[in-house]
């Protein structure tokens, strides 16, 4: 059935998580064409197998089977966590809408509410993101990061005070319980499940810069399903955020310009602010570590979008910016990015 009539069929992974933010995306899509929305649930391989997430196959692990859904047409719109997208786009499919984005910040969670600065010399962290582990060695090398996986509400359940966190109950039987003094999460996905009350901190971008895309989501359809031409389409393009869409389009293009996967310990944030004119400045700032946090580089510029510009033009001067910073840490690379992207 094409998208152009009849119900929509959204695609989505089945975790609690992904459920939430993809049921708040097919309903407000659902409510600009007009039209009856399906969530149909595919199961990815990076839900199935176990592991490290860095060893699961490399970038796109959660994205691959919701993508081949729309290939084989038994789904019209896929959505997805931006920063689980492979940073080049894929033939024959679009990102048509990049919604509203929410929070950027990685969120510590900690026993006793602690903060990153107040956590005791030695503390057990837990994490499965090497962007993360990396840069929590860089601000605290005294720390011992624990690999961890599992939904959000299992990792939470990892922390001390946290056993009887939501979700725990789906633990695989006799997983760990309160092990850890501290886990690392997206604080989007936190705001998203309503688990606000288990952040410590926010932290500071500065210190753990986001992974590029996160806090936002990618609309993805057929390509040819993308143009606004019909209910289908202008619906996906009233979706669309702006400010979102170039910042999410500069860190893209800087990770497919460095050739890097979502796992690498890379960290990329695009933030768009409003000028007095009514222009747009955008900056964007990255961070690449070694995975024990012993050596960073950092690189940032940005660009002024005068008022009035074109949607296509501020995405194709945002995506020239995100080369653009690529090619300063390319430049004054000594190796430290060679043997992270090889990793």
């Amino acid at each position: 059935m094409s998208p152009q009539a009849g119900t929509i069929r959204v695609g989505t992974r089945g975790s609690k998580l992904a459920l939430k933010q993809t049921t708040t995306t097919a309903v407000a899509l659902s409510d600009l064409a007009g039209r009856a929305h399906e969530l149909v649930t595919i199961r990815s391989e990076g839900d199935v197998l176990t592991g490290p997430l860095s060893q699961l196959g490399g970038t796109g692990v959660f994205a691959t089977a919701l993508r081949q859904a729309l290939f084989d047409e038994t789904v019209d719109v896929a959505v997805h966590s931006m920063k689980d997208l492979p940073a080049k786009d894929l033939e024959g499919l679009s990102i048509a809408a990049a919604p509203v984005r929410e929070e950027v910040r990685d969120a510590l969670c900690a026993a006793e509410g602690m903060t990153l600065e107040e956590l005791p010399e030695g503390a057990k962290v837990g994490t499965g993101s090497p962007r993360r582990a990396a840069q929590l060695l860089a601000a605290r090398p005294d720390l011992e990061v624990v690999d961890i996986r599992g939904n959000v509400g299992t990792r939470l359940a990892r922390v001390r005070g946290f056993e009887d966190a939501a979700e725990s109950s789906s633990q695989a039987p006799g997983a760990a319980r309160g092990d850890l003094d501290a886990v690392v999460l997206a604080g989007a996905g936190l705001g998203r499940l309503g688990l606000e009350d288990y952040i410590s901190e926010l932290i500071d971008p500065e210190v753990m810069t986001p992974a590029p895309g996160q806090g936002a989501l990618a609309v993805e359809v057929r390509e040819q399903d993308a143009a606004g031409i019909s209910d289908f389409g202008i619906a996906l393009a009233q979706l669309e955020d702006i400010p979102t869409r170039l910042e999410v389009t500069a860190e893209r293009a800087l990770l497919a310009r460095l050739n890097a996967g979502c796992s690498a310990p890379i960290g990329g944030l695009a933030r768009c602010t409003d000028e007095p004119d009514g222009g747009v400045n955008l900056r964007l700032d990255t961070v690449v570590c070694a995975p024990d946090g012993s050596e960073v580089q950092r690189a940032g510029q940005e660009i002024t979008l005068e008022a009035g510009v074109t949607r296509e033009a501020g995405v194709e001067s945002a995506e020239r910016l995100g080369t653009q910073v690529a090619e300063t840490l390319l430049a004054e690379d000594r190796g430290l990015l060679k043997h992270v992207i090889d990793t």
